[in-house]
């Protein structure tokens, strides 16, 4: 009979005691956590987390008190999970996982990994980390109701890169500047907005008309006469929209008509715009003032943050927030900047009234303050209850890593919902490695189809390698027969190559670059595929996800599953989840909120070979993957297909 230490075998609770493990994340996945593992007898445990304890955690990141707000996330879940269990050895690190301080040694100092994290960068660091490190690594995410683990292993199961992830739905600049049809589009430009005004401005977040805008189609020269702007300080100038404001002292009233009144007269002049679409309507403060103030609505009822104010209720939020930042401003002196942050009241309160000051304009309902900030957040209702069983969930297969079990480990999704078969849960077997995964297979390959007298050196390292391709610090060099570096990780080393295009190093079609990256002990060969044929705007496409070869040119128009700038023809991208910025005219959404991460996978389906669409927890979004049940309940369950239901 087995010798029971509590509710584990006495050989368990022994490895549980002398296993280094390391958590990576201490936020609502990560408390819970960290809690449950001194609780089940692990007693060393090193945890990691740049982010500081912010207010609107505390509902339910327990570990956490008010009196916490503002120190480091890791030291202070190091000190109250050791209120659990004393005797326990906690290591708490105050920092970014993607460190070069935290290299293939570091890891190979653990005999499990968790990840607990809430972006999509970081995951796929620690994954390539662990495939370098062969050590397992169990992933996980959250998303409402949703929730999901993963146990990932080199060379058995798939990585977290295996299956292609949807990235963040992006719009054109002159869409957000000149054409919103939906809210998301008027909340992005009121973030942008808050930059351009109290930020640091980014000229790819411009929020002033586009006369750039091929549908528009028009003369500046033949209608400037028509546009009727004030010929003051609100008329259109084409200089910094800060230096503007600030020679208007941050005036509410002239922002306001700039805004809301000028600009879109301005649009109203880009006849072909609006043959289409229904033309936006401009408001003017004083006209506001005399109409609406008589009739200004009695508040409502319920709570404050999802009432719907009126078009005046928001032009005195407007002022009144303008007002506040202004003095913020002034508090931080001269040539200072403001960040936005969602949960910091006036700016919230700026970009809730000038949001639905356009929707309003351009004929859209308007929208709670609640309703705003959860998409100008990109916040997906955080439950702390998901959080508890997915953290349960993780100690669980972890407990089976740490008995030798590895192959009864599985993937385990938390659904919304019961299904046909009255379960929340649902166990697939791990899927082995993707033979075209250009992470971890033994020699990982990709073709980029790119333009090689356009695309620079400095794009090929910022938007190819680290932003599609997750690389850290990566060095190219290009198989000439010379070695040619290209990038060098070194700083300075090869900055100067960085404003040449790739036609000057003489890359051409079918050329051939190898990128290391010594961090991540990963090495990426990428075929360059030399295309004028590229959409406006794209400045590369991936085709397929990893090629043995690079295709011929004279089938590189009859690609069927390429992806541009990393978005898959065929995924269903919601407007909210956070993706790396895209370049020239279009533009990121929002900021991903802490319990957002996406896992590793994100589709369920039957033993057929059908598929089926799932929401992914991370992202909100559906991509498509065919898991296969768990076959342990196969028998008693001949129709498993019934035990998995796909989420709208």
């Amino acid at each position: 009979m087995a010798q029971l230490v509590g509710s584990l075998r006495k050989e368990l609770a022994d490895s549980l005691s002398t296993s280094k493990v390391l958590v990576v994340g201490a936020g609502g996945i990560g408390c819970e956590l960290l809690k449950n593992l001194v609780l089940t007898g692990f007693k060393n445990i090193e945890v990691i987390d740049l982010d500081t304890i912010d207010v609107s955690n505390l509902n339910r990141q327990f570990l956490f008190q008010k009196k916490h707000v503002g120190k480091s996330k890791a030291q202070v879940a190091k000190e109250s999970a050791l209120q659990f269990c004393p005797s326990a050895n906690i290591i708490a690190y105050h920092d970014s996982i993607m460190n070069p301080d935290y290299n293939v040694e570091f890891f190979r100092k653990f005999v499990l990994v968790m990840n607990a994290l809430d972006n999509r960068a970081a995951r796929n660091h620690v994954n390539r980390m662990c495939l370098a490190a062969d050590i397992p690594l169990i992933e996980s995410g959250t998303a409402g109701y949703l929730g999901q683990v993963t146990v990932i292993k080199k060379g058995l199961t798939e990585c977290y890169e295996c299956q292609p992830k949807p990235t963040q739905k992006t719009f054109p600049g002159c869409t957000i500047r000149n054409t919103p049809s939906e809210p998301i589009h008027c909340i992005v430009w009121a973030k942008y907005l808050f930059n351009q005004l109290f930020g640091e401005e980014d000229a790819d977040q411009e929020v002033s008309p586009d006369t750039a805008d091929p549908e528009a189609a028009w003369n500046p020269e033949e209608t400037a006469a028509r546009a009727t702007a004030s010929e003051k300080d609100g008329d259109i100038k084409r200089i910094s929209t800060k230096e503007w404001a600030r020679s208007t002292g941050y005036d509410p009233i002239k922002l306001f008509n700039k805004l809301f009144k000028d600009d879109i007269m301005y649009l109203l002049t880009m006849d072909k715009l609006w043959k289409k679409r229904k033309a936006p309507t401009p408001l003017d403060w004083q006209e506001l003032e005399k109409s609406e103030c008589p009739q200004e609505d009695t508040p409502g009822t319920g709570l404050k943050d999802q009432q719907v104010l009126g078009v005046w209720g928001c032009c005195k939020l407007f002022q009144h927030s303008v007002e506040t930042l202004r003095l913020q401003l002034k508090e931080k002196g001269d040539a200072a900047e403001l960040v936005w942050d969602k949960d910091d009241p006036p700016a919230m309160d700026f970009v809730t009234a000038a949001a639905n000051l356009r929707m309003h304009i351009f004929s859209m309902n308007m929208k709670s303050r609640f309703d705003v900030k959860s998409m100008a957040g990109n916040i997906i209702p955080a439950i702390a209850t998901t959080n508890a069983v997915i953290a349960g969930l993780i100690v669980l297969e972890g407990l089976k890593i740490l008995s030798g079990e590895l192959e009864s480990c599985r993937t385990i999704f938390l659904n919304k919902c019961p299904n046909l078969r009255k379960k929340l849960l649902v166990p697939c077997v791990l899927d082995p490695p993707s033979a075209n995964c250009y992470v971890c297979t033994s020699k990982p390959e990709v073709t980029v189809k790119l333009n090689v007298h356009k695309t620079m050196v400095l794009t090929l390292q910022d938007r190819i390698l680290k932003e599609r391709f997750g690389m850290v610090a990566p060095d190219v060099q290009i198989e000439d027969g010379k070695g040619t570096i290209l990038i060098s990780s070194e700083e300075g080393e090869t900055e100067a190559n960085n404003s040449k295009f790739l036609a000057d190093f003489g890359i051409r079609n079918g050329s051939r670059l190898q990128s290391d990256d010594f961090l991540q002990d990963y090495t990426l060969l990428i075929n360059v595929l030399h295309t004028e044929e590229l959409e406006r705007d794209v400045e590369f496409e991936v085709v397929g996800e990893a090629p043995d070869k690079a295709p011929t040119p004279q089938h590189n128009k009859e690609e069927t599953n390429s992806i541009s700038n990393g978005n898959k023809d065929s995924a269903q991208p919601s407007t909210s989840s956070k993706a790396p910025s895209e370049d020239g005219e279009d533009v990121m959404i929002v900021d991903s909120d802490e319990e957002e991460g996406g896992t590793s996978s994100s589709a369920a389906a039957g033993p057929v070979a059908t598929k089926r669409k799932r929401s992914d927890p991370g992202t909100g979004e559906t991509s498509i993957k065919r898991p296969r049940p768990d076959q342990s309940s196969a028998a008693a369950a001949p129709n498993e297909d019934d035990d998995i239901i796909a989420l709208d």
